[in-house]
């Protein structure tokens, strides 16, 4: 049993992508978790100076989390952590190369949702519901590290949200307001399209991108949380006519992307971006931290997903992007616990939020950056789940891998808009039942 727990491990951690099916939309950060009360803070250890090791596919946080570990090992002089980044495409072999091997890692950052659960369901995490600080945090949140036994194995590290940025200066410079409806944006891609700049900096070479974008200008055919219902009870499915018009969005869009866009890298449309080469990118918030590096003086604003009509709701797509959990085979585990409840702290979260400009998935955090703060009270105001993502990233492929790859079969002329729809709902089918 336990090679085949391995086996279906490996295959199911190989199919996660990312950002990435379980959880109920996000929570407001009032929402608070319920259960059982969270135990006293775990003593420092005594004795020996420790080494924890542990691991990320975020090499591009090194230096914030060099200041974050500073920080605990002033507080914790005997326990030391080596943080280890690697390539977030080469991240889930690595990872499960060391957890099979029950050697090298401490500390493991989990991909959300079913990424976590099939590894804490293979055996390979400690649980840690009852380190003080993981059972203030939001349920909705902590759902995102869940095994099939309900226990938590990871303490959510961010919120990330989907968005529309765009440069205020290119939009100024032509006139041109930031668009709220499908209509409107049309009209915006049209007008700057006509004075030679790239109306979106989309990039198609690694298919979730396409499924990112997807979730923000879905929104304009299917709306937010209530279709998101209707769907997960079975009242719809993805060959309903309102999915198929989001896809069909899509595909109109294409003429508003760079030329061969289904070729390029996401870096690439990155630096079109950012070298005012193009007026609009949809990505994920974590990109805000990306081109304020690359291109400090960049004049950018956000816009959340796009209302069915003028006026209407404008939803935040959001998302838990991930968790650190226990490997189960450190020989440290009291140590490692006394770094979670770190990183299950406000001061982690503050620290997370202020360096990273990203929204921490910590209660009480306030952002210190103005447009992480507007990301906020956008969601507070309105939000719905990346659909994909949060719900749909189970199958064998995922439903979301099958979306994402039927997409890009749409872009290069093999698949209909109609393929797309009943390619993903056939996928839904071998493994989705609907919540009566």
């Amino acid at each position: 049993m336990r090679r085949v727990g391995v086996w279906l491990f490996c295959a199911i951690l190989m199919l996660v992508v990312s950002a990435c099916s379980s959880s109920s939309t996000t929570p407001t950060t009032g929402e608070q978790a319920t259960g059982a009360a969270p135990s006293p803070a775990v003593e420092p250890a005594k004795g020996e100076p420790v080494e924890l090791v542990m691991y990320s596919w975020r090499p591009e946080d090194k230096d914030a989390y060099a200041k974050f570990i500073a920080e605990f090992e002033k507080q914790h002089t005997n326990i030391k952590v080596k943080f280890k980044p690697f390539k977030s495409t080469e991240y889930n072999t690595i990872l499960s190369n060391s957890l099979t091997a029950g050697t090298g890692v401490d500390i493991v950052q989990l991909r959300p949702y079913s990424g976590a659960t099939s590894i804490a369901d293979a055996g390979y995490l400690l649980p840690i519901d009852d380190v003080k600080g993981v059972q203030e945090i939001p349920k909705a949140y902590l759902d995102a590290a869940r095994g099939s036994d309900q226990k938590v194995y990871g303490v959510p590290l961010s919120i990330n949200s989907a968005v529309i940025f765009y440069n205020k200066k290119v939009f100024e410079d032509n006139g041109l307001q930031p668009p709220q409806t499908w209509d409107e944006l049309m009209h915006v891609s049209q007008a700057l399209q006509a004075k030679g700049i790239v109306p979106i900096a989309q990039a198609g070479k690694a298919a979730y991108l396409l499924s990112i974008a997807h979730s923000v200008i879905g929104t304009s055919s299917y709306g937010g949380n209530e279709y998101v219902d209707k769907l997960l009870a079975g009242e719809v499915n993805f060959n309903d006519p309102a999915f198929k018009e989001s896809i069909q969005h899509m595909q109109e869009l294409a003429p508003f992307f760079p030329p061969d866009f289904i070729g390029i890298d996401d870096k690439d449309a990155q630096a079109l971006f950012y070298t005012g080469k193009a007026a609009m990118y949809i990505n994920g918030s974590y990109r805000l931290e990306t081109f304020e590096k690359q291109s400090p003086d960049l004049p950018i604003d956000i816009l959340p997903g796009l209302a069915k009509e003028k006026g209407g709701d404008t939803p935040m797509i959001n998302w838990v992007d991930g968790s650190y959990g226990i490997a189960k085979s450190t020989k440290h585990p009291e140590e490692a616990k006394i770094f979670m409840e770190f990183l299950a702290s406000k001061e982690f979260g503050q620290m997370f939020s202020d360096d990273l400009s990203r929204l921490s998935a910590i209660a009480g955090v306030t952002p210190k950056h103005p447009l992480v703060q507007k990301m906020t009270q956008l969601s507070e105001k309105s939000m719905a789940p990346y659909l994909m993502l949060v719900h749909f990233g189970e199958g064998t492929p995922t439903t979301k891998t099958t979306f994402e790859d039927s997409l890009q079969g749409m872009y290069i002329g093999k698949l209909t808009v109609d393929k797309v729809a009943e390619d993903t709902q056939a996928s839904a089918d071998k493994w989705f039942k609907p919540k009566k």
